[in-house]
Order: C-alpha cells, then sequence, then structure tokens
C-alpha cells in the first residue's frame, strides 16, 4: 500500500514514516521545510526514512504542487503538515495559518475527491475545544477555540465533513493532545524545559504552572495515526487521542528535575493570549473504534525525550 505523508519531516511526521516503512509499506512523504524551526533538525528527522527504498520525498509546498501527481498511486494520505503554535497564530501570521492549516488540506480533499484514495487522516488538536471546563473532553463538546491556530484547526475538520458528506471522500480526524517525546519541536514546552536544564538556562514559563495538559508521547500518537488509516467503521468520525497523562506544568518541571539532576531557575511570565487552562481528553472513542491504548506514562515519555535531546544538543544550538 502507498502512503502519503504530509509534514513528513516535522517531529510526528518522520515517525510515522519511519513506522510505516517498518511495517513493509510505501511511503511518499511532502515537506515544505517552512522556516518555523531550523531546516537541519527536520533534515536530521528524515534521515532514517531516507535511508529505505520504499521512500520517495518531495520537497514541496501541499497547496502549490502538482497533486494529480503526488497522489498517483496514493491509497492512503495522512495529512500532518500545518503550521503549528497557538501564540504565533495572531496577527499578520494568520495568512500563514491559512495557507498552511486550511488551503493546504482543501486542495488535498479535492485532489483526493477525484482519485481512488480510501482515506484521508487528518491531524486535528485539542485546541479546537478552547478553554472550557467542561472536562473530560469528548468529541461531542462544543467547541470555541481561543486562539487563531485552533480556528484553522477546527475549519479543516470542517472541511474534512463536508468532504466526506457531500462527496464521499473517507476521512478521519485525530484530535491530539499535546504531544512529546523525541523529535519534539524547539517552540514546544518539554523541549524547551529539557534544554534549559541540560544548559544551565532559565525556563520561561507562561501562568503559574498550575495549568494542566492531557500528555501525549509520540509513539502512541503514531500508532493511533496509522491504526486510523485502516480502522473500519471510523470514516468520517472524529476521535480524541490522549495519554490520559493529565498533570499541571509545575509537576512535569518537578519531574524533569529529578531526570536531570539539575535544579530548574524558572521565570514566570503573564499567560499567552490563546492558551487554555486545562485539558483532558475523553479517548473512550478512540479505544473502542481504533483500538487506541497508550502504552507510555508520562515519567517514562519525558526520561526519553531528556536522552534523546542531550543527544542532540550540538544539533540545537541554532534552535
Amino acid at each position: 500500500m502507498l502512503f502519503l505523508v504530509t509534514g513528513a519531516a516535522g517531529f510526528i511526521g518522520s515517525q510515522v514514516c519511519e513506522r510505516l516503512l517498518e511495517q513493509g509499506q510505501q511511503v511518499r512523504g511532502i515537506d515544505s521545510f517552512t522556516d518555523y524551526y531550523p531546516r537541519n533538525l527536520k533534515e536530521n528527522n528524515l534521515e532514517p526514512s531516507r535511508a529505505s527504498g520504499n521512500f520517495q520525498f518531495v520537497e514541496d509546498d501541499v497547496v502549490k504542487t502538482d497533486l494529480d501527481r503526488l497522489l498517483e498511486g496514493v491509497e492512503v494520505i495522512i495529512h500532518l503538515a500545518a503550521q503549528a503554535g497557538v501564540r504565533a497564530s495572531w496577527g499578520a501570521n494568520f495568512t500563514v495559518y491559512t495557507h498552511n492549516n486550511i488551503l493546504s488540506t482543501q486542495a488535498l480533499l479535492e485532489a483526493a475527491k477525484a482519485k481512488e484514495t480510501k482515506r484521508l487522516v487528518y491531524a486535528s488538536s485539542s485546541s479546537v475545544y478552547g478553554d472550557t471546563q467542561d472536562l473530560p473532553m469528548r468529541e461531542e463538546s462544543a467547541c470555541w477555540p481561543v486562539s487563531p491556530y485552533g480556528v484553522t484547526k477546527l475549519a479543516a475538520e470542517h472541511l474534512c465533513g463536508l468532504y466526506y458528506r457531500n462527496f464521499g471522500v473517507d476521512t478521519v480526524s485525530l484530535r491530539y493532545f499535546t504531544v512529546y517525546g523525541p523529535r519534539q519541536r524547539p517552540d514546544m514546552a518539554f523541549h524547551r524545559f529539557i534544554k534549559a536544564l541540560l544548559t544551565g538556562g532559565e525556563i520561561r514559563l507562561f501562568g503559574d504552572g498550575g495549568q494542566s495538559r492531557d500528555f501525549t508521547y509520540v509513539s502512541d500518537i503514531v500508532d493511533a495515526t496509522i491504526a486510523a488509516a485502516t480502522a473500519e467503521n471510523a470514516a468520517g468520525q472524529v476521535f480524541n487521542i490522549g495519554g490520559g497523562a493529565r498533570v499541571t506544568v509545575n509537576q512535569v518541571i518537578g519531574w524533569l528535575e529529578d531526570i536531570t539532576g539539575q535544579k530548574a531557575r524558572v521565570t514566570r511570565l503573564a499567560v499567552a493570549k490563546g492558551d487554555v487552562r486545562d485539558t483532558h481528553a475523553d479517548t473512550s472513542r478512540a479505544r473502542a473504534v481504533l483500538g487506541f491504548n497508550p502504552l507510555y506514562d508520562l515519567k517514562k515519555g519525558l526520561a526519553a525525550e531528556a536522552e534523546w535531546l542531550e543527544r542532540m544538543l550540538p544539533s540545537l544550538k541554532e534552535a
């Protein structure tokens, strides 16, 4: 089976590619190497996949590329390409988010409509729920994003539903909850915290640290994403993908101090616009339909990310 993975050089996309290749699948990856973080980190992510004879790579923008050619022979699309980051999505940057998150999804759906594509798996986000007290978050809960980023992820999710209902394009949307682990982007909290601890820097913490997240280890995200590509009875549905490890940011910093053996120097800043107070995923639907079963507890996952980041420090000087 030939899979197309968009965002193939990214944190999650590169690991989805590797897992598919390990399973003996054919993979075509596309990535435009946006300048959100240094290219050398993305090139490092791609190295294992490039070593496989079953991997093809296209460097291009999903919106601008020849989609007929890109989708030739593709049976499943795993659409991970996106402009990430809640805090950066305000102001003039919003045009970048609409291009990479909404227009790219619409272009793929329109192209898939005319092809023999069996399924498109779309990577959505817990950001679609907004700042709610209604926990745990359920797929049928009201969605009121509080950031432009969340708005674009929800808009693309709605597009998937529209193309499923109106044109029969088989789509599945996965709402990822705070993904962490090896290859995590430099702007993400755990990466910043661990790097600061390893290098003697300060941790810049938005808010009082009492905010909580449902943290999900990247390999569990990969498992769920690949399961969604072929699961029966999943067409047209939306699924929460969370790790079941809801803790406060202050607790995480304490655990990272134990893991690294270093004392954190924390500078507390005002709550950032668009940040929510708490997230917590109800994953019962994903467990029932996708067979989702997160395997990594948070302390184990934090240790794995810290080990990876310590090895990568020389490559992270630009980040």
